[in-house]
């Protein structure tokens, strides 16, 4: 059940933020058909996720593509925004939210609208070669045919997106705490950011005064820490009221 008293006060405060930005996770996503990678339905309980290691790609790429198109691209493609993407969207479309620091890879945001979107684990829709580092949009790769290989030099493609043991990308990075040392309203909407340098973004957010929300179907270690107002429940229920409380539609 949804605590109206503080989803309104968390409307008020979005409303009168100067600068407000979004960080999402997998529970934005789930809605939309996505499995989270952790917790009880995660990817990881059902797969070993050594095929995401950058060194298994590197020898064994044929056998790594095999599970990246069974578990992303099958799935990925098809896949739309929910209504906590599109009420996200309204909210960067009216200057509410300045921009959106993701680590999903599913380009759901870009699809329901969102302009500035920082993807902190890369894309699915990007493919890049590991010889000659030439880029490739997905749509240019038959996926039918396993492992792509590059138009210009006959390399393996990789999905432009971070593997295990593989850095985030350098702009993503810089962009987002340069964001979150810059807004004075961060909203959280489905993580609980467990991986290291994401879940160092919101406490910049705080550390430079800025008033922490979050949408989590329960409790994350930021809740007790750092977080202002917890909206407890599921990003689409929450966001779609928030929309309707800052008159959206």
């Amino acid at each position: 059940m949804i605590n109206i008293n503080e989803i309104e006060k968390a409307a008020e405060k979005i409303r009168k933020a100067k600068y407000g930005i979004a960080f999402t996770g997998a529970g934005i996503s789930v809605e939309s058909g996505i499995p989270p990678f952790r917790g009880e339905n995660g990817l990881w309980n059902k797969y070993d996720p050594i095929f995401l290691e950058i060194e298994y790609f590197r020898k064994k790429p044929l056998q790594s593509w095999k599970k990246i198109k069974e578990i992303f691209y099958d799935n990925l493609i098809k896949a739309e925004p929910n209504k906590a993407h599109i009420v996200l969207a309204k909210m960067c479309k009216r200057e509410l939210i300045e921009s959106v620091i993701t680590q999903n890879i599913d380009n759901l945001h870009q699809k329901a609208g969102s302009k500035y979107v920082y993807e902190l684990h890369g894309t699915y829709k990007q493919l890049v070669c590991t010889e000659c580092s030439s880029e490739y949009d997905i749509s240019f790769a038959d996926l039918n045919f396993l492992p792509p290989t590059c138009y210009i030099c006959k390399g393996i493609l990789k999905p432009d997106m971070v593997f295990f043991n593989e850095p985030i990308p350098l702009f993503a990075k810089n962009r987002s705490f340069a964001e979150a040392k810059k807004c004075d309203l961060f909203l959280i909407i489905g993580t609980d950011a467990e991986v290291f340098p994401a879940n160092s973004i919101p406490i910049a957010a705080k550390e430079t005064g800025a008033t922490i929300i979050e949408i989590n179907i329960k409790e994350s270690h930021f809740t007790n820490t750092i977080t202002d107002i917890f909206l407890k429940g599921k990003a689409t229920e929450v966001m779609t009221k928030l929309g309707e409380l800052l008159y959206l539609d």
